[in-house]
C-alpha cells in the first residue's frame, strides 16, 4: 500500500502556457533533455534541418513551426515522475489549451523578457486562477535585450493581479547577461552559452568573492548589489501556502535556448508544486490516494498514427491505480468495459503500459465511444466529474467536398475532427451531411481542418466563409425553431446531437429574437 501511495506522491502533472514565441516549446524540450527522454533538443526555428520539437508532431506543426495541438510528455527526473502537458500558444487554439489545463495540477508560465506579459498569457492565466492552481513563472530570453527586471515583475503583478517572488535575480541582459543570483543559496551562477547542450558549465561565486569584479565588471556588480538590497527590502516574503493556492508566483529568470537556468528551475519547481490534487465530481471530492480508480477524458486525437488510422482518447487519472485489462465503468455510456491498448505517450511515440497512477495521463484506443469530459471509474464506486465547458465559436464557414464520390470520407473526417473538439459542426435544418457549417474559435482552425481533410482523409473541400459572429443554443427543448420570428440575417441550425441553435450577425439580431419570441431562452455555451 505504501508503495502505491509513494508512486502517486512522486507524480507531478503540469501544463506549460505562454504567448506564441515566448519560448514555451523550447523550454519543454530542455526539460525533456534533463529527464533523459531525448538526447538532442530540436530547435523550433531550425526548419531547414530535419530536427523539429519533439512535442510538435503534426506535419502542419513542423511546417509552420508552431504548436497547434496539445501534446503529452512523460519523463523521470530525480525520483519524480513528471507529466508535461505542452499546449498551443496560438490564440486560435485556446480551446485545446483550456481543456488541457483542466488536466493539470499546476502551470508553468513562460514570459518573453523583452516583451513582458502578452495578450494570450492573460487569457490562459485567467483559466489557471479560476482553478486555483499554482503558477510558476519562467522569464525567458535573458540572453537577449530584456526589459528592466523590476518592470517585468510589476507587469506580472499589475496585469495578472498576482504577487511575485523572484527565486533568482538576473545580472544584466542581452550581451551584458552575466548570470543569475540564487536568493536561497546566495550564490551567483555565471552564464556560459553552450548551444543547448545538457551539461551546463556550472560556475558559482559567493557574493564576497574577489573574482566577481572581473566576472561581472565593476559597474554591473555595483548595480546588481543595489538591486538585491532593494529586492530584500521591498519585495514580497516567500509563502509556500500562497504559491500552492495560486496567489503568489515564484519567478525564475533564464534562457531556455542556451539552456541556462533550466535545471535549477526544474529542481525548485518540483519542490514548490504538489503531488496530484483532489478533484471535484458532481456530488463529492475525489482523493487521489483513494484505491478506487477514476479518470476523465480531456482530449481526443484522431490519426496520431496515419498507417493505422487510429483514434486516441487521452485520460487524466484522478485517483487510484490503473492496471492493464482491468474492468472499468464508462459513466456516459452506462456500461462496463476494458480500456483497449492503454499507452503512455511521448508526443507521437507510444508505449503500452501495464500500470499507471493518479496524476498520469494515458491514451487509450477509442473506437468512437468517448467524448471530451467523459468519466471512467471503478464499477464499485461510481463518480461523475463535472463537464468541461466548450467555447462558443466566433467564425463560421460552409464546407462541402469537391468530389461527391468521397461523401463517406468527408463525413468521417469532419465528424472525427469535431469529436476532438478542434471544430464544431452544425447542419441547416433538414439538410443532409453533403455540406456542413463549421464553427471555430480561431480562423487558423479552418486551415488545419482543410489540411487534415486533404492529408488524413484524402478529401478536397470547398469552404465558403459565412457572415455570422454569434451563436446561441436554444434552451427550450420543446420549441420548434421553424416557428420562431427572426430577423432575416439569422440562421436556424442544429448540432450533431440534435440540439437547436441560432446564428446571428450582430447583437441587434439577438435582441430581436428575444423581443419577438416570448419565453425564448438562449445560452452562450455548450458542454462536453
Amino acid at each position: 500500500m505504501s508503495s502505491y501511495k509513494d508512486e502517486i506522491s512522486r507524480r507531478r502533472t503540469f501544463a506549460i502556457i505562454s504567448h506564441p514565441d515566448a519560448g514555451k516549446t523550447t523550454l519543454t524540450e530542455k526539460l525533456l533533455l534533463y529527464g533523459g527522454a531525448i538526447n538532442l533538443a530540436g530547435s523550433v526555428k531550425g526548419k531547414r534541418t530535419a530536427r523539429h520539437a519533439v512535442s510538435d508532431w503534426m506535419e502542419i506543426e513542423k511546417q509552420r513551426g508552431i504548436s497547434v495541438t496539445s501534446s503529452v510528455l512523460q519523463f523521470k527526473y530525480n525520483g519524480y515522475c513528471i507529466n508535461i502537458l505542452d499546449t498551443p500558444g496560438h490564440e486560435d487554439f485556446s480551446e485545446d489549451t483550456y481543456r488541457t489545463l483542466m488536466a493539470a495540477d499546476s502551470a508553468v508560465m513562460v514570459i518573453d523578457g523583452s516583451k513582458g506579459v502578452e495578450k494570450q498569457t492573460i487569457k490562459l492565466f485567467k483559466v489557471c486562477v479560476m482553478r486555483h492552481i499554482p503558477i510558476i513563472t519562467f522569464i525567458n530570453k535573458m540572453d537577449r535585450d530584456a526589459k528592466n527586471s523590476f518592470d517585468l515583475l510589476e507587469d506580472i503583478e499589475n496585469v495578472l493581479g498576482i504577487n511575485t517572488y523572484p527565486v533568482n535575480w538576473p545580472i544584466g541582459s542581452g550581451k551584458e547577461f552575466k548570470g543569475v543570483f540564487d536568493r536561497n543559496t546566495e550564490k551567483i551562477l555565471a552564464f556560459t552559452a553552450n548551444n543547448g547542450q545538457k551539461e551546463v558549465e556550472k560556475q558559482e561565486y559567493a557574493l564576497d568573492d574577489p573574482a566577481l569584479d572581473e566576472v561581472l565588471g565593476q559597474y554591473l556588480r555595483a548595480d546588481f548589489m543595489d538591486e538585491i538590497e532593494l529586492l530584500d527590502g521591498a519585495g514580497d516574503e516567500f509563502d509556500l501556502e500562497a504559491v500552492r493556492e495560486g496567489r503568489l508566483t515564484p519567478v525564475f529568470f533564464g534562457s531556455a535556448l542556451t539552456n541556462f537556468g533550466v535545471e535549477p528551475f526544474l529542481e525548485q519547481f518540483l519542490q514548490l508544486t504538489t503531488s496530484p490534487l483532489t478533484r471535484e465530481t458532481v456530488s463529492e471530492k475525489v482523493d487521489p490516494m483513494s484505491e478506487d480508480f477514476s479518470a476523465f477524458v480531456f482530449k481526443i486525437q484522431a490519426n496520431m498514427n496515419k498507417a493505422h488510422r487510429d483514434r486516441v482518447a487521452f485520460m487524466r487519472i484522478c485517483s487510484g491505480k490503473f492496471e492493464k485489462n482491468m474492468e472499468v465503468f464508462h459513466v456516459q455510456g452506462n456500461k462496463k468495459m476494458r480500456l483497449s491498448q492503454p499507452q503512455q505517450i511521448m508526443a507521437q511515440e507510444r508505449e503500452i503500459v501495464d500500470e499507471a497512477y493518479a496524476g498520469d495521463i494515458i491514451g487509450v484506443f477509442d473506437p468512437g465511444i468517448f467524448s471530451i469530459g467523459d468519466t471512467i471509474c471503478s464499477a464499485n464506486h461510481k463518480v461523475q466529474f463535472k463537464g468541461i465547458p466548450t467555447f462558443a465559436p466566433e467564425h463560421f464557414a460552409r464546407v462541402r467536398q469537391k468530389d461527391t464520390m468521397k461523401r463517406k470520407q468527408f463525413i468521417k473526417g469532419t465528424n472525427q475532427i469535431a469529436q476532438e473538439g478542434a471544430i464544431q459542426i452544425f447542419q441547416e435544418l433538414d439538410a443532409g451531411m453533403e455540406e456542413v457549417i463549421v464553427g471555430v474559435v480561431g480562423v487558423l482552425q479552418f486551415d488545419v481542418l482543410k489540411y487534415r481533410l486533404e492529408n488524413e482523409y484524402n478529401v478536397d473541400i470547398i469552404m465558403e466563409n459565412l457572415p455570422y459572429e454569434y451563436i446561441r443554443w436554444i434552451v427550450n427543448e420543446e420549441l420548434d425553431p421553424k416557428t420562431l420570428d427572426l430577423a432575416s440575417d439569422t440562421k436556424r441550425i442544429q448540432d450533431l446531437k440534435g440540439n437547436h441553435l441560432l446564428l446571428f450577425t450582430s447583437y441587434w439580431s439577438i435582441d430581436w429574437a428575444l423581443d419577438h419570441n416570448k419565453g425564448l431562452e438562449l445560452r452562450e455555451f455548450g458542454t462536453n
